[in-house]
C-alpha cells in the first residue's frame, strides 16, 4: 500500500497596510506553480479582505510588540508559537516581497533543523535572513517565550528579529547559496552598467528576495529609487514570474 504523503505548510504574514491582498494572492499563485507536495497555503493576517479562495487565513499569533516596532519584522516571531490554528508538521515561511522562480519541494526535505538563508551582509556571523525559512511547527516556541518574558533585554542585545532568532536557536542550517538570492545584491548590474543592462537572473536560483528598494513593482516597471546610481531597468523575467 502506498504511504500517504505528509501535507506541508507554506505560511506568510500580512499586517498593517504595507502589502495589499494582491501580493498574498500572487505569492499563493507562485507556490501553486512551483510546489508539487501536498500543502496548505496559510496567511496570518489582521485583514482577510481580497484574499482569493485556496488561501487559509488565521489571526496573527499573539505577541507583544511595542507600538513603535509594530510594523517591524519583530512580529514575525509569532511564527514560532507553540500552536498556530490546527497546523502541524513542517512549515516554510515566505516573506511577501519575493519571487519564486523554480520548484521549491527541496526546501521541505533539506534538513530537520531550522533552515534559513545565511544573511548576505553577515556571512560567517551565524545570522540568518528570515525571508525564507523552514522549520517544524511548535519546536522553537521557547524562542518566542523568552522574547515575551525578556523583551527589554532582547531589544537591547539584538537589533532585529532574525539576529535574535538565529542566535537563540544556534544550531541552524543554511540553504545552498544558489537557492535564494537578493535582487539588490546579486541581480542588478553595478554602477553605470545598470543603465544599459537588465538585471540578471542568477543561475540555479529558486527564490529571488527583495528587501528595501527597489520593490518588485519598481523592478518590473524600471525606475530610480534614490540617487543617480539607484536605478533599475525594467526586468521582464521578474514580471514573467510575479503574477497570478
Amino acid at each position: 500500500m502506498k504511504q500517504k504523503q505528509e501535507v506541508v505548510n507554506v505560511i506568510c504574514m500580512k499586517w498593517g497596510t504595507k502589502f495589499p491582498a494582491h501580493d498574498v494572492n500572487v505569492l499563493h499563485a507562485m507556490v501553486k506553480r512551483h510546489l508539487t507536495l501536498p500543502h496548505r497555503f496559510v496567511c496570518l493576517t489582521d485583514d482577510r479582505t481580497g484574499l482569493v479562495e485556496g488561501i487559509e487565513c488565521f489571526d496573527l499569533p499573539e505577541i507583544e510588540v511595542p507600538k513603535h516596532k509594530d510594523m517591524s519584522p519583530w512580529r514575525k516571531l509569532g511564527m514560532l508559537s507553540k500552536k498556530i490554528g490546527d497546523l502541524k508538521g513542517k512549515a516554510l515561511f515566505l516573506d511577501l516581497d519575493l519571487v519564486i522562480m523554480d520548484n521549491i519541494d527541496c526546501f521541505f526535505t533539506y534538513s530537520d533543523k531550522l533552515s534559513i538563508i545565511e544573511n548576505w551582509t553577515q556571512k560567517g556571523q551565524g545570522v540568518g535572513n528570515s525571508a525564507v525559512y523552514c522549520f517544524e511547527l511548535g519546536k522553537y516556541s521557547y524562542v518566542l517565550d523568552y522574547y515575551n518574558e525578556n523583551k527589554e533585554e532582547v531589544f537591547s542585545k539584538y537589533s532585529n528579529e532574525q539576529i535574535y532568532l538565529s542566535k537563540k536557536i544556534g544550531d541552524i542550517k543554511y540553504w545552498p547559496d544558489s537557492w535564494c538570492r537578493s535582487f539588490k545584491r546579486h541581480c542588478i548590474p553595478s554602477y553605470i552598467i545598470r543603465y544599459f543592462k537588465e538585471p540578471v537572473q542568477p543561475k540555479g536560483v529558486k527564490i529571488v528576495v527583495f528587501h528595501g528598494k527597489p520593490t518588485i513593482p519598481e523592478a518590473i516597471k524600471g525606475s530610480f529609487y534614490g540617487n543617480f546610481l539607484k536605478y533599475v531597468r525594467s526586468t521582464k523575467w521578474i514580471a514573467d514570474n510575479w503574477k497570478l
